[in-house]
């Protein structure tokens, strides 16, 4: 059987398309996600086609396979956002004990509404923290000139507060208050 040649850049245009409408906006091509987050992959490809944007199973296996984040989960004939939803699902993740230290990657220009508010998940169900000064720095480097914020997760998880880890490793939390967090010093 012949390799398929993967385009970079069509794979990133897929895994993009499948974030949106798995984590975000599942309504705007008529998806419905059961409680869990899941849907079935013959139905969104049927989906997605029905609103201009066709993609092949080989496709959605390739991205799911070689997404370096493992952003997505396939169990059967079913597909979901392993994190990351704005839309109501409930991931059914288990409480986890978090390491000691966990990380949160940033950008300088909301620094100040940190230290004065923690870290919210915004327009997510959860906070999510890195189990790496790595990883976290990548993350913060989307947004600009990454600042890496530690999270005294084993503090946070002595006084009572819940993580759950997802499938590809992101540490999930409610809400980080600011007195749990390690700001770096002046560069």
């Amino acid at each position: 059987m012949d390799e398929e040649p993967w385009d970079d850049r069509r794979t990133v245009k897929v895994s993009k398309y499948l974030s949106k409408h798995l984590r975000h906006r599942p309504d705007r091509i008529g998806l419905t996600l059961d409680e869990a987050g899941w849907v079935e992959i013959d139905t969104l490809i049927a989906a997605a086609a029905a609103h201009g944007f066709r993609f092949t199973r080989q496709e959605l296996d390739h991205v799911v396979a070689t997404n370096d984040k493992r952003r997505f989960a396939v169990e059967g004939t079913r597909i979901r956002a392993s994190q990351g939803h704005t839309v109501d699902v409930d991931l059914g993740l288990p409480e986890a004990v978090p390491p000691p230290y966990l990380y949160h990657g940033t950008v300088a220009r909301v620094l100040d509404a940190i230290r004065a508010e923690g870290l919210r998940p915004m327009n997510r169900h959860d906070v999510h923290l890195s189990p790496d000064r790595e990883t976290a720095t990548r993350v913060g480097a989307r947004r600009g000139r990454p600042v890496v914020l530690s999270v005294d997760a084993g503090g946070m998880h002595g006084d009572g507060h819940v993580f759950r880890v997802s499938a590809n490793g992101v540490w999930l939390t409610e809400a980080v208050p600011p007195r749990y967090l390690r700001f770096p010093g002046p560069h």
